[in-house]
């Protein structure tokens, strides 16, 4: 707990946040909400615009493009504590589809862009605290 008399009431509550969340923030309150992660090179151009369509929307989402392997890059977001990793492949390029995982889970689920859409941005709206 910090409780140093120099530092003011907004930073000990920031820092109060921070340890009660252990650093795995909800997702409204995520500095970076959605790590897009394309397959390959060939689909990074649909992570592009699909992270552009998600800023439009006011989600904040990162595209990582680099030459790693897609398990690496999985494990990296799960380290980052990253609310939503979204694994963009061939499936999702040619059926408008959206797979993701949340934090702390192993699952993948598959569903539509617009229903993913719909569900972050309830979720933002709503605040919910628990990480589910």
């Amino acid at each position: 707990m910090i409780h140093r008399a120099c530092f003011g009431s907004i930073e000990r509550f920031i820092g109060i946040i921070i340890e009660n969340f252990a650093g795995a923030f909800p997702l409204w309150l995520a500095p970076v909400q959605l790590e897009i992660l394309p397959v390959n090179k060939v689909h990074n151009e649909h992570a592009k615009k699909l992270e552009e369509q998600l800023e439009e929307l006011g989600i904040r989402c990162e595209v990582d493009t680099r030459e790693e392997k897609l398990g690496y890059r999985l494990r990296e977001a799960q380290m980052n504590k990253i609310p939503y990793s979204l694994v963009i492949g061939d499936k999702e390029c040619e059926e408008n589809t959206i797979t993701y995982r949340k934090y702390a889970t192993k699952e993948q689920i598959t569903i539509s862009y617009d229903e993913f859409v719909k569900k972050i941005l309830h979720e933002i709206k709503t605040k919910e605290l628990l990480v589910k």
